[in-house]
């Protein structure tokens, strides 16, 4: 018998149960309260509300543990390239060689963008954000590519995944290419998902290129961190078009518009704007810290603690390594990395930091390797969405298939006047 929480109300008491997930998380299931009682939760931004039940990530922000379908992401990100991780949280389980063969094979028949897509960017300001342009050409596809858009079609379903993680990448490059007036780079298919990425973005037809192996790597190791992160605003947002049977393409389109913002996945934009302000006012670092100390100063330090993990962000233990050897081998004379050093330095040795858990999180280190790898700053939540893209994708597809779906619509307490009488526009003041 499964235990209950007890909620009373007036002269009635409510049992409702309690649903335990398999690592002992526990939820108080609300389902009938409304029907039971006329009452609702209030939950402003739903910090408290479970919406859905998952089997997709796991996270733990106490214990600093990120998992996705089971496996700790440290060691899928020792183990596997970003491809690899896309197939186990989609597919629900770690490809085997063939399995993964096929895969990477569907994904290099559609890197490319039909014809007529690429007139798309000429009506783009040449200064529109890529953000902008990746939302407005995914939401595009299902315009193109109108084969595959039935939710309820498995194989439908599965083509628009390959034409999703195939092409997001050269939306994404073009966009840059667009903004510096450079020709687009057609995807080169005998490489690998980031090698490909980085050519596409950099290379020009008149030279060649070759990416160098721990840019490569560096890249992947972003991309695996970003993959999922449970029901986070764009995650969430994807799942709400979803519940309406919208296509994946429109789905993914609105997720890319929720990760937008800077209170999510603009963050490590935010990050190195930060790191520019600092720079721009002579680069004292202690200035801006004792700053950050001054309860009475409504500056702020990007990039350091975070909302969920209480003690240490796991991502940003991974990719600091990566960081570090970046800085290290380009050995730029740079004042924003050594600046992001030094607030690194205080953020680990500060006891008013380390009291507070203001660790520096994935969009520091995030931050810093872009700029290192020269990606432009407005690109930075466009590699966001590229490396979450297989999270949304898992989470779409997993509320798709199950039996207790519905149309997402979450209540309101109405606050607003009451019944009013109608005034004709001679009357009015």
């Amino acid at each position: 018998m499964s235990e209950t929480a007890k909620l009373s109300y007036k002269n009635e008491t409510l049992e409702l149960d309690v649903i335990e997930g398999s690592e002992g998380e526990l939820g108080v299931d609300i389902s009938a309260l409304r029907a039971k009682t006329g009452l609702i939760t209030l939950d402003e931004g739903y910090v408290n509300t479970g919406s859905t039940t998952s089997a997709i990530t796991f996270l733990d922000g106490e214990c600093g543990i990120l998992r996705y379908r089971g496996y700790p992401v440290e060691e899928l990100a020792a183990n596997c390239d970003f491809v690899e991780v896309s197939y186990l949280l989609i597919y629900d389980k770690l490809p085997n060689q063939a399995e993964l063969d096929d895969f990477r094979k569907a994904i290099r028949k559609h890197t490319m963008l039909h014809e007529d897509m690429k007139s798309f960017y000429n009506g783009f300001p040449r200064d529109a954000h890529p953000m902008a342009i990746l939302s407005s050409v995914v939401g595009a596809m299902s315009t193109f590519y109108q084969d595959a858009l039935d939710p309820s079609d498995p194989d439908q379903v599965n083509v628009s995944i390959h034409r999703l993680i195939a092409k997001l990448p050269t939306i994404a490059a073009y966009s840059h290419k667009k903004s510096i007036g450079q020709p687009f780079m057609y995807p080169s298919n005998d490489l690998s998902y980031c090698e490909n990425f980085l050519r596409m973005m950099f290379a020009v037809p008149a030279e060649g290129y070759t990416a160098d192996p721990d840019f490569v790597k560096a890249l992947n190791l972003l991309l695996i961190v970003h993959a999922d992160h449970e029901q986070n605003c764009s995650t969430s947002t994807v799942r709400m078009v979803g519940s309406s049977n919208a296509n994946l393409f429109a789905s993914i389109a609105a997720g890319i518009c929720a990760l937008w913002g800077p209170l999510h996945g603009g963050a490590n934009e935010a990050c190195v704007a930060m790191l520019e302000k600092i720079r721009e006012d002579g680069s004292d670092v202690e200035k801006y810290v004792n700053m950050a100390k001054d309860k009475d100063n409504n500056f702020r330090l990007m990039g350091f603690g975070h909302r969920v993990y209480k003690n240490f962000d796991p991502r940003a233990t991974i990719i600091k390594t990566a960081c570090d050897k970046l800085l290290a081998k380009l050995d730029l004379d740079y004042p924003l990395f050594e600046i992001a050093q030094k607030l690194e330095y205080v953020a680990l040795n500060d006891e008013y930091f380390i009291k507070r858990k203001l660790y520096p999180n994935v969009d520091f280190y995030s931050g810093v390797i872009y700029r290192a790898l020269g990606i432009p700053v407005q690109m930075f939540t466009v590699l966001f969405a590229m490396g979450r893209l297989p999270g949304w994708i898992a989470h779409w597809k997993e509320m798709q298939a199950s039996t207790t779906k519905k149309i997402c619509r979450p209540r309101q307490v109405y606050t607003g006047p009451t019944k009013l009488n109608f005034v004709p526009i001679k009357d009015r003041k």
